[in-house]
């Protein structure tokens, strides 16, 4: 294998976004054709063979799925879940639990990024996972937040990062 070209992602939960937890909302399923979109274009364009997801739900999470969905056309891509510290999905609700099991058990590599919870640790997170890749796919609503955050870490370390604003 060649050189190994990473890309990160970073965006909102359902509670930022507009159509909440309905993923089957015309503009969800549109947001998610435009990461695909995004992220196959940095695997033929920018060689991107890697990928790091933080595991949050809603963008990190339909991120991986996608990641994982295009294995079957780009085998050699691999994906990283980036988890802030390992109570993360601890009170979210069985499905979802379920849903963040399922990605795991399908990733190349799993980084634990602290083991436990402090107010800190997304952010240490986020700045793992910027630093660990050469791109970075940001889903945006141009609030201020830990997405906008993670959008300004990544500029600061000269990564700009691709945009998709709604």
């Amino acid at each position: 294998m060649g050189s190994i070209i990473k890309c990160c992602f970073t965006g909102h939960r359902p509670q930022s976004l507009p159509f909440g937890f309905n993923e089957t909302d015309e503009r969800c399923i549109t947001l998610k054709n435009e990461i695909a979109k995004d992220i196959e274009k940095h695997i033929v364009e920018y060689g991107v063979n890697y990928f790091i997801t933080g595991m949050a739900i809603g963008i990190d999470m339909f991120a991986a799925e996608i990641v994982l969905n295009l294995k079957e056309k780009y085998p050699e891509i691999q994906l990283e879940a980036a988890i802030p510290c390992i109570e993360q999905p601890d009170k979210w609700s069985t499905i979802l639990q379920e849903r963040y099991r399922s990605i795991l058990s399908q990733c190349d590599k799993t980084t634990i990024v602290q083991l436990h919870y402090n107010k800190e640790c997304f952010h240490i997170r986020n700045r793992y996972m910027v630093d660990s890749s050469d791109y970075i796919i940001a889903v945006w609503n141009g609030k201020p937040s830990g997405t906008m955050k993670t959008i300004q870490y990544g500029r600061k370390q000269g990564k700009e990062p691709t945009i998709i604003y709604f």
